[in-house]
């Protein structure tokens, strides 16, 4: 058991102001591309970000009004994060590995796991502030410095043009796209169990709402029948009277 930890204590042994630097540093490009750049080889910021992400996540299925059971919503916000983080980190790993990329998997994860402060922010914003034109604004700004972080690490990793447009095409695709749909996917998610929360299934749904428009409706038009009817009855009373008056003259 010991000897286990001894083997990972290297990867969590990380000061804070380091973290801290990285942090800032996953937002700034790197401008050298002609020798390879430095990765941190390090786990505890990468972990303390996926973990982060989840809370935002959750953050936002929790302010868009959703009463659902907490171990559904906790499972399917790590489920997303820590997919991605070691799926698109093996998944690129593997294409470098292919393409003869100077990287190993640890500093992958850890290129990744940092390359994931720049969604973290613009999440914790945009669940905040329910704006489409500021979330594409960061989307743009920062989701794209991030990526031009990734991007220019592993150009200065990769040997040929070739290899270099294929792996950091696929990483920009990935991160951008990942941001786009934790954006606007799990909104999607929110509504539609909102609706099988308060309806039943989506058919039932469907059905229980249309319903329940024209009940509303019959009710608008019966309140203004009512009214019509107590603004004229005194009307016709008062001309039925008139009426017989002048008869019996």
């Amino acid at each position: 058991l010991y000897g286990n930890i001894d083997i990972l204590r290297p990867y969590f042994d990380v000061e804070p102001i380091q973290v801290r630097n990285r942090l800032v540093e996953s937002l700034i490009p790197v401008r050298m591309i002609n020798f390879p750049q430095k990765v941190a080889g390090e786990l505890y910021g990468p972990l303390m970000l996926v973990f982060t992400l989840v809370a935002i996540l959750l953050h936002g299925m929790k302010t868009s009004g959703t009463v659902i059971r907490e171990g559904t919503l906790m499972g399917t916000a790590i489920g997303t994060c820590f997919g991605y983080w070691l799926g698109v980190s093996s998944f690129v790993y593997f294409l470098g590995y292919l393409c003869n990329a100077q990287i190993t998997m640890v500093q992958m994860l850890s290129l990744v796991g940092y390359g994931l402060f720049g969604p973290c922010v613009v999440l914790m914003v945009t669940y905040n502030v329910h704006l489409h034109s500021l979330f594409y604004l960061l989307w743009l700004i920062v989701g794209g410095l991030s990526t031009l972080r990734m991007v220019a690490v592993m150009l200065s990793r990769t040997v040929g043009q070739t290899p270099r447009l294929t792996v950091c095409g696929v990483l920009t695709v990935l991160h951008m796209v990942f941001l786009l749909y934790l954006h606007f996917a799990y909104h999607r998610i929110v509504e539609g169990t909102r609706v099988e929360q308060t309806y039943g299934p989506a058919p039932l749904g469907r059905l229980f709402r249309r319903l329940e428009r024209r009940l509303s409706e019959w009710n608008t038009h019966t309140h203004i029948h009512t009214h019509i009817v107590s603004f004229t009855r005194p009307l016709c009373r008062r001309g039925t009277g008139q009426a017989g008056g002048a008869l019996s003259e």
